[in-house]
């Protein structure tokens, strides 16, 4: 068996060779040895002799710190901290996680510890000072109880040491678009084409001889000969415009983040839906759909006399009605979400109590939305700013004839820059439309126009 003065040198061959852990336990069997010798009351062997000698040796010189042929004798940073091997809690923590990842620091040597309160199996009181353990947890946080050990909620005093998940999905909001496109006219297109022609009424009077463009009839004796009238008509064509997206991310991008890609395609779709709804509304007609309130068809009401600036009254909402052409069964009211506030107060005086005029949502009609007049309110984005000619509509979208081609159509490609390494994402929508209507529409008996595009002009 060997000796206590072979198991010392196998521990300094060791730490020579950088192997810390061996070395470690070839002075624990040193020291297993020696005591097994002090409870024998033999005489003093020369090897015990010696070891003692090394042993008070080394309590009579600086502490040293050995790491392979490197040896750094204790300095002044040292000698600061009291012969505490770590500066602090931080220093001492850093290094117990680096050890328990197969880095071992030597300053763990001396401190090894089997009582279960102790961090990783290391004393920490040795390591940055009673003194210093004591104060890390004495303080109380407002609301908590005070923390008489390591925890969870501080970073230096364990906190770090717990891992945190990392949820990989993407937090979407979610948006109505989808509400004008669906209430449009919309006509899909065959291959082999890119637009397509609509015959049309040219009508812009009820009045007589002009209702159809020109069509008359009459009351007519017996014998009497017909008057001839026809019809007028015009074409409303309709050439496919492009909207387009694109995104470009990196290949590690999309292996590493595996939401990413399902996040691009569902929402540039959604931005392609918004842009067009967009022009459905406001689009000027060049390079894009003419939008309803660009047509010259659009019925603009005029605001209350003495009416304040960005306010919505109950005759403002009975004018747009009256304005509206009663052809159509399907209107809808779209509104900037500014003016929601203005509608909860709109009431008709009666005389006696003002009889409101708006329906809120899940009321009395317990639909998912607000109703004038019946009507469906639609908060919608594409609307003007609350007291700009726009911010209310009062429309048949059904009125507004559009084409696409195929819905929107998406594609990938690594070859774009391959040589950086990115894959594009790209995403086109083909799509043209405008308002069927290209002018008001008198009545027979009235002065006022009517049009299924009926705005409420500016309050300022």
């Amino acid at each position: 068996m060997p000796t206590i003065l072979e198991f010392v040198q196998k521990a300094q061959t060791a730490i020579a060779d950088g192997k810390l852990e061996e070395a470690d336990v070839f002075t624990k069997q040193a020291q297993a040895l020696k005591a097994l010798e002090d409870l024998q009351p033999a005489a003093v062997s020369p090897e015990l002799t010696e070891l003692r000698a090394m042993k008070a040796k080394l309590e009579d010189e600086p502490a040293v710190k050995s790491g392979g042929t490197l040896v750094v004798v204790e300095d002044e940073a040292d000698r600061a901290i009291k012969g505490k091997p770590f500066s602090g809690l931080g220093d001492f923590l850093t290094s117990v996680k680096s050890h328990n990842q197969g880095n071992f620091d030597q300053r763990l040597l001396s401190l090894r510890s089997s009582d279960p309160a102790d961090e990783g199996g290391f004393n920490m009181a040795k390591a940055i000072g009673q003194a210093a353990v004591g104060s890390l947890f004495n303080a109380s946080q407002k609301g908590q109880k005070a923390i008489t050990g390591l925890g969870t909620q501080v970073g230096n005093a364990g906190g770090f040491l717990v891992d945190t998940e990392n949820d990989m999905s993407i937090m979407e909001r979610v948006y109505n678009n989808g509400d004008v496109l669906k209430r449009i006219d919309l006509t899909g297109i065959s291959a082999g084409s890119n637009g397509m022609t609509f015959n049309a009424e040219d009508e812009t009077s009820r009045a007589n001889g002009s209702r159809r463009g020109g069509i008359r009839g009459y009351w007519m004796g017996e014998g009497s000969a017909y008057t001839a009238s026809a019809p007028k008509f015009r074409q409303i064509e309709l050439k496919l415009k492009k909207a387009g997206a694109l995104v470009y991310a990196t290949d590690e991008m999309l292996a590493d983040s595996t939401a990413l890609e399902s996040y691009i395609m569902r929402n540039l779709p959604g931005e392609l839906r918004f842009v067009v709804e967009d022009s459905i509304i406001n689009g000027s007609g060049a390079g894009q759909p003419l939008g309803v309130l660009n047509s010259g068809a659009v019925v603009e009401v005029p605001k209350d006399s003495g009416q304040a600036a960005a306010t919505l009254t109950a005759t403002n909402i009975m004018k747009m009605w009256s304005r509206r052409w009663v052809g159509a069964t399907d209107y809808a009211w779209l509104i900037n979400q500014d003016v929601t506030p203005q509608l909860y107060s709109l009431a008709l005086d009666n005389g006696v109590v003002g009889q409101l005029v708006y329906m809120q949502p899940g009321g009395l009609s317990a639909l998912p939305y607000g109703t004038l007049y019946g009507r469906p309110v639609l908060e919608v984005e594409y609307a003007q700013t609350l007291g700009t000619a726009g911010d209310i509509m009062l429309v048949s979208l059904n009125e507004y004839q559009a084409i696409d081609k195929g819905g929107i159509q998406s594609a990938s490609s690594i070859h774009v820059n391959f040589t950086t390494g990115e894959q594009v994402f790209r995403f086109t929508y083909r799509f043209d439309g405008e308002p069927k209507w290209a002018s008001a529409l008198t009545p027979k008996n009235g002065t006022a126009t009517v049009s299924p595009y009926v705005t409420l002009a500016t309050r300022s």
